[in-house]
């Protein structure tokens, strides 16, 4: 941990021992903190619909209904050659035709794939806007809504996926939740608290603005891709 992040960490803590402390609560943080974290855990839920025993296929159906193209894979070194099969299928209206790009970014933790072994050449940085071609990783995915669930960090550069015409993105199976629910609680578990943002994913950029007609890439991404591993 760098030096002024946990500065920065010393600093809150103080302050909010101070709030605590005003507000006449003097008593061990990190019992509190269970405390609050078992009544969470504890809380029941509002109706939910019953899930099916396979949460992966229901994740691609409801990923499908939702715009996104879908591809399961056995081994992440599999990864390059799908991308490039995803993106030589493309059939783009002339307009579009440079967004059938092999040039793009990914996240750090993909750049050791053998991108030129599939003719991609593939950066491993933040897009500046004017990258096609954007892969990014995810930290799990709602089976329910057929949603990716994609956390901000230094090593997870969110406008990878945001500013991209095309979004890759890779979701383990075993990363798969049923719903909104069980993601938060996996956030809550792995990460202790939330992160700067959490975004939700759920097929490509859309708005029905005008005339209530469906425009894809309106704000983002015309098209997303899922890799799903395992």
């Amino acid at each position: 941990m760098s030096t002024s992040l946990t500065a920065n960490r010393n600093a809150r803590d103080a302050v909010l021992t101070r709030v605590r402390k005003a507000l006449g609560k003097t008593g061990d943080r990190a019992a509190a903190r269970a405390e609050a974290e078992a009544y969470i855990g504890a809380h029941g839920h509002g109706p939910r619909p019953a899930m099916p025993p396979d949460l992966v296929d229901r994740f691609i159906r409801r990923a499908s209904d939702m715009e996104s193209t879908v591809e399961r894979l056995a081994d992440r070194r599999g990864i390059p050659a799908a991308v490039a099969r995803y993106v030589d299928a493309l059939s783009l209206p002339p307009m579009l035709a440079l967004q059938k790009s092999h040039r793009g970014v990914c996240w750090p933790e993909f750049i050791d794939l053998d991108w030129a072994g599939a003719g991609l050449a593939i950066e491993a940085r933040p897009t500046v806007g004017d990258d096609r071609l954007g892969i990014t990783g995810s930290f799990c995915a709602i089976a329910e809504t057929g949603t990716l669930v994609v956390l901000a960090g230094a090593e997870t550069p969110t406008a990878t996926a945001l500013l991209a015409d095309t979004h890759v993105a890779v979701v383990r199976s075993e990363r798969i939740v049923a719903g909104m629910e069980e993601a938060f609680a996996l956030i809550r578990r792995e990460r202790g608290r939330l992160p700067r943002a959490v975004n939700l994913i759920s097929g490509p950029s859309r708005t029905g603005d005008i005339e209530q007609t469906i425009v894809l890439g309106a704000h983002g991404p015309f098209r997303v891709h899922i890799l799903v591993l395992g």
